[in-house]
């Protein structure tokens, strides 16, 4: 085994050593080296002003030998006038490029593909920014990034002030699933647009909407993203939302087609800002826990959770019933509206909730009741609630109104105290809660509300804005104004 090890060592170093390091200063000069480029070479773009230059990046590389196109300094190549970057092919990994003040006409800036039938696979954009690509009329409908193939991964970017038309960062679906990876970005300052497609995330259409895309999101920070009332939207089977934060954010993260989604351990921190929102659920079969909600003001659709009601028969552009959903293990401080149920109810909507449950959350100092009754729910389960300084607004043996004795930590977050009635007495059985919004271990008595009573370190946190993005920002903050 040991010799087998030394061998693969060696090979890799062997790589390296012969891989090939480029110097480019336009996109046809990067065109001439990709007919001779081999896995692990490196292409560097020099730093400098890159106006209307439509780059291809279109090659193979390998698992342990993937092709880098990087900036010569991380956030000193700007792109601008009409560029874009196009991606096609296998291990691919772009670093550190700077789009600014440019527009194109349609399509995407970054897009994880090159014409129809060329897409990337296993492929990266990270350390990269868009900043202010509109063009002069708002309703010219292209995106900022969009992802194709398979087990792509955008990271650690930074994307701000996106004023036109068309979602910022589109998932796109086929009939197989995605597995794409969004983390670790910064969404920034999306002004209202005044009509539907002013989404930061769409994962899937609602054509491929009954499809699996098994998208993780998670760990991003979204910063007064006010383009409509969906800041994310889902449209597939079986995404992930995770661990990340909401500031300021007027929409919600929405459900709006698709079943099986997972919304965990997410913070959302509406400051009373007007129309802050939380998770709204459509469809079946999705699990909302371990999420804070805090200081969120919106109404109806804007509400901390709201759940809407269906469409019978519903095509699959309208409303599907909401069906089996799993709320649980979250915590609600100061939001003026927390669970509205029948959102949207009128002739057409006239299919409430169905066999879902709520469960083990918190509810403190609410200004309007904690649950909201549009439309009665059918068969729901309403068990190990606790509320406090609020009024609940409906009939059910499922809420206990006591203190849970919650305090505002050194980390600004409201915690339950070491005597606090909300430890060891959450009820029912829900395994899929393994660990709380800290990332800390659920004990076999589990707590209520999204905080587990603990001293273990602490892995997840709400984000701020100093720790997220490209690692060269903060060096070059005259370029965002």
């Amino acid at each position: 085994m040991k010799k087998y090890l030394a061998a693969f060592v060696l090979s890799l170093f062997v790589i390296n050593i012969f891989a090939n390091q480029y110097k480019v200063s336009s996109a046809e000069e990067i065109k001439s080296i990709l007919k001779i480029i081999q896995p692990g070479d490196t292409i560097t773009m020099l730093n400098g002003i890159w106006k209307n230059q439509e780059i291809k990046f279109i090659a193979k590389g390998k698992l342990d030998s993937p092709i880098l196109l990087k900036a010569e300094t991380p956030g000193e190549v700007i792109l601008t006038g009409s560029s874009s970057l196009k991606l096609a092919g296998e291990y691919l990994v772009v670093n550190g490029l700077l789009f600014k003040d440019g527009a194109i006409e349609k399509g995407a800036v970054i897009e994880f593909r090159s014409g129809t039938d060329k897409e990337a696979n296993y492929s990266r954009v990270t350390n990269c920014a868009i900043i202010n690509y509109n063009p002069p009329d708002k309703d010219t409908d292209y995106k900022w990034v969009s992802l194709y193939g398979e087990y792509n991964r955008v990271d650690h970017c930074y994307f701000r002030n996106k004023t036109h038309s068309g979602c910022l960062l589109v998932v796109w679906l086929s009939d197989k699933p995605n597995y794409h990876r969004i983390d670790s970005n910064y969404f920034a300052y999306r002004p209202e647009l005044g009509y539907n497609g002013g989404e930061i995330i769409r994962v899937g259409t609602s054509h491929w909407s009954m499809y699996p895309s098994y998208t993780i999101v998670e760990s991003n920070y979204f910063e007064d993203c006010n383009g409509e009332r969906e800041i994310i939207s889902n449209k597939s089977f079986y995404n992930t939302y995770r661990h990340n934060t909401f500031v300021r954010c007027q929409g919600t993260l929405t459900l709006r087609h698709g079943n099986s989604c997972t919304v965990e351990g997410n913070f959302f921190f509406g400051e009373n800002v007007p129309m802050t929102g939380g998770v709204r659920v459509i469809g079946e079969g999705h699990k909302i826990f371990n999420n804070y909600f805090y200081h969120l003001v919106g109404e109806d659709v804007f509400a901390a959770l709201p759940i809407m009601n269906g469409v019978p028969d519903s095509p699959l552009n309208r409303y599907f019933q909401v069906k089996s959903a799993q709320i649980s293990f979250n915590t609600f401080v100061d939001c003026k509206y927390n669970i509205v149920i029948g959102t949207g109810a009128d002739e057409e909507l006239c299919l409430p909730p169905i066999n879902s449950v709520v469960a083990n959350n918190i509810f403190y100092n609410t200004e309007e009741n904690i649950v909201t009754l549009i439309d009665e729910p059918q068969n729901f389960l309403w068990e190990g609630n606790i509320y406090h300084n609020a009024q609940l607004g409906i009939e059910s043996n499922g809420f206990s109104e006591i203190d849970p004795l919650i305090s505002q930590f050194t980390d600004g977050l409201f915690r339950i105290s070491e005597n606090s009635p909300a430890i060891g007495n959450a009820v029912g059985n829900y395994k899929y809660v393994t660990h709380d919004m800290d990332g800390q271990q659920r004990k076999t008595s589990k707590d209520i509300g999204c905080d587990q009573y603990s001293t273990d370190p602490v892995i997840y946190k709400p984000l701020k804005a100093t720790d997220i993005g490209p690692n060269w920002l903060q060096n070059f903050s005259e370029i965002l104004y």
